[in-house]
């Protein structure tokens, strides 16, 4: 019989670590109705080291592996990983019907060193449905508006375009200052970090590609 139980690195746990945010992560963005769990394998009896919305199954961390987890994972393997996760309908200890899917965790060497599992209480009122979709009280009104592109130079134009629509539309900025602002504020959106950035903001604002540095060097203070 294959080893399921592995011994973890030190990158092996780093790595279990980032998917405890991630969990959390996805807990919030897809609601209440799901339950989200982290498994360990270093440990089958404690595996879980990480659950959300656990009442959908009774579990809570430190629970062990299941049954069905331990055979989602078979079936991974019987596939060589491809793909790594199976997706499934089942039902927890009170005979509710979930939707589930299993996904590995690979860590060093191409181990599977723990696994992500997902469970939709398909019996989720759908005002709890509905409420997951929409603003909480303590986010703004507002949109946040995002650009999605294939081509990351039609990311850049957008954002500059947008940014300087914004910028002129604001009367409280002096006119000489326009373009100070603009280049402040997409640094602080990052776009500088993005290949030819520096020249395209150069050609949409009608400047030098020196004056985008010089407000790039006065804003982060090196010479």
């Amino acid at each position: 019989m294959e080893q399921i139980a592995v011994s973890l690195t030190p990158a092996d746990r780093m790595i279990l670590e980032s998917y405890k945010t991630m969990a959390e992560g996805l807990s919030d963005y897809l609601g209440s109705g799901y339950e989200i769990v982290l498994h360990s394998l270093e440990n089958l009896d404690r595996s879980v080291i990480k659950i959300l919305n656990g009442y959908h199954t009774g579990r809570r961390e430190g629970a062990p592996i299941t049954d069905l987890a331990l055979e989602m994972l078979s079936r991974i393997k019987e596939t060589g990983g491809d793909p790594p996760y199976i997706s499934y309908f089942t039902k927890n200890k009170r005979d509710e019907p979930l939707k589930s899917t299993t996904i590995a965790i690979h860590g060093e060497r191409g181990r599977v060193i723990g696994l992500m599992c997902m469970n939709f209480y398909l019996n989720t009122p759908l005002a709890d449905v509905i409420s997951s979709l929409t603003p909480r009280q303590h986010q703004p009104p507002e949109s946040i508006p995002e650009i999605f592109s294939d081509n990351i130079g039609d990311v850049i134009d957008a954002t500059v375009r947008q940014v300087k629509e914004q910028v002129c539309a604001n009367e409280k900025i002096p006119a000489n200052l326009k373009n100070r602002a603009i280049v402040s504020e997409l640094y602080e959106k990052g776009i500088f970090s993005l290949k030819d950035s520096v020249v395209r903001t150069a050609e949409l604002l009608s400047i030098s590609k020196n004056t985008v540095y010089l407000h790039l060097r006065n804003l982060t203070g090196s010479k």
